[in-house]
């Protein structure tokens, strides 16, 4: 191989590791050397588990790669890959820790296979919502957790959007009582899945472009997706007779954005605090689009289609509650980070909880006489 100079590497310039090297020369310093200054470059490649621009989810990275762009001047480019475009959807995370893109976006729970713990940083059934998740990942000492659980995937993690309140779900028969799970076949995934699963139901994943299919042959008896903004745009009113609240299974869902950790490390420190500004960003902006266009369409389903919106049998809710004790107990009976993380999230949630019972739940709960 020849031999690269030292002159001729300095009057070419060269690209490292996706990164360009600018040299250029500034007033003369003490003892006539001439000033350096260095503008780095650097091209990266964002995955996502979402369909090419899908709304909301999709649509805001894209908007994340623009803002890195703005506020970088250019010095940090992402090209950003939806679900099959370079990787499939869920081999996301291996994609970003192999280091075959720099980054990804998606939700932790997808990543249950590899990481059972991993779900309680997308959400927990009968958790926290988006506020309290966030109070906990920033101010809780639940990101420094979650960092810790990827360190050993060479994953760097943050929160980069969450979804809001979720519903309960579409079903094609109505739900009375416990006895109403067993033998129902839902789509439904993370901790959620195995919750149905001790209620007697059969749990199944399937993509989300197979969901309307299966429920309209019947592959599938209910399905849970995210919301009424995303539901209506999926078809679901058109097959299913019942939309049920609350969502239960994800009350605040919180999605990711993960860096591998050395593309991370060979940043300097004002791009790695730019692209932490801008997953900030995605997570406000993220959470306000959903609550903004949930609202919009809730209305659209119940007075344009007629929709039958129903909550839940509180006989219902204290069922799936009961279960999904047992599956949080059973799976931190013997994982040890499992457990580490879950005792700080259940400890967080009851803190929090303490001041909401008396701050907004008495504030929304009130109704003028």
């Amino acid at each position: 191989m020849k031999k690269i100079k030292r002159r001729d590497f300095i009057k070419a310039g060269s690209l490292v590791g996706g990164s360009t090297l600018i040299f250029g020369c500034g007033q003369d310093q003490p003892g006539d050397a001439p000033a350096v200054r260095t503008r780095q470059n650097f091209q990266w490649n964002l995955v996502t588990t979402w369909p090419p621009h899908f709304p909301v989810m999709g649509e805001g990275v894209d908007k994340l790669a623009e803002w890195v762009d703005l506020m970088s001047d250019g010095r940090l480019k992402i090209t950003v890959y939806g679900g099959g475009e370079l990787v499939p959807a869920l081999e996301t995370f291996d994609a970003v820790s192999q280091g075959i893109a720099e980054m990804g976006h998606g939700a932790a729970y997808y990543w249950a296979g590899k990481i059972p713990a991993a779900q309680f940083f997308t959400a927990v059934p009968f958790g926290m919502n988006a506020q309290q998740m966030n109070s906990w990942l920033y101010s809780g000492g639940g990101l420094q957790l979650w960092e810790e659980l990827y360190a050993p995937f060479n994953l760097v993690p943050m929160p980069a959007g969450n979804t809001g309140m979720q519903m309960g779900g579409w079903f094609n028969k109505k739900i009375n009582s416990p006895n109403d799970l067993k033998g129902l076949k839902m789509r439904i995934p993370g901790l959620g899945a195995r919750v149905i699963e001790k209620a007697g139901g059969s749990p199944i994943l399937t993509a989300g472009g197979e969901i309307y299919t299966n429920l309209e042959r019947g592959v599938i008896d209910a399905t849970e997706w995210i919301g009424p903004y995303h539901d209506y745009l999926m078809g679901f009113h058109r097959i299913a007779k019942h939309y049920y609240y609350p969502g239960w299974q994800e009350p605040g869902p919180v999605l990711e954005l993960t860096v591998n950790k050395q593309a991370w490390e060979s940043l300097p420190k004002d791009l790695q605090m730019i692209i932490r500004a801008a997953a900030d960003r995605s997570n406000i902006l993220m959470l306000a689009e959903f609550e903004s266009k949930n609202n919009a369409y809730l209305k659209k389903l119940k007075y344009e289609e007629k929709t039958i919106i129903e909550k839940f049998p509180n006989s219902v809710l204290s069922a799936l509650q009961q279960h999904a004790q047992e599956v949080v107990e059973e799976m931190t009976e013997n994982d040890a980070q499992a457990k580490k993380i879950y005792t700080s999230f259940d400890k967080f949630r009851q803190d929090v909880g303490d001041w909401a019972k008396i701050s907004e739940k008495m504030y929304f709960d009130f109704e003028e006489i």
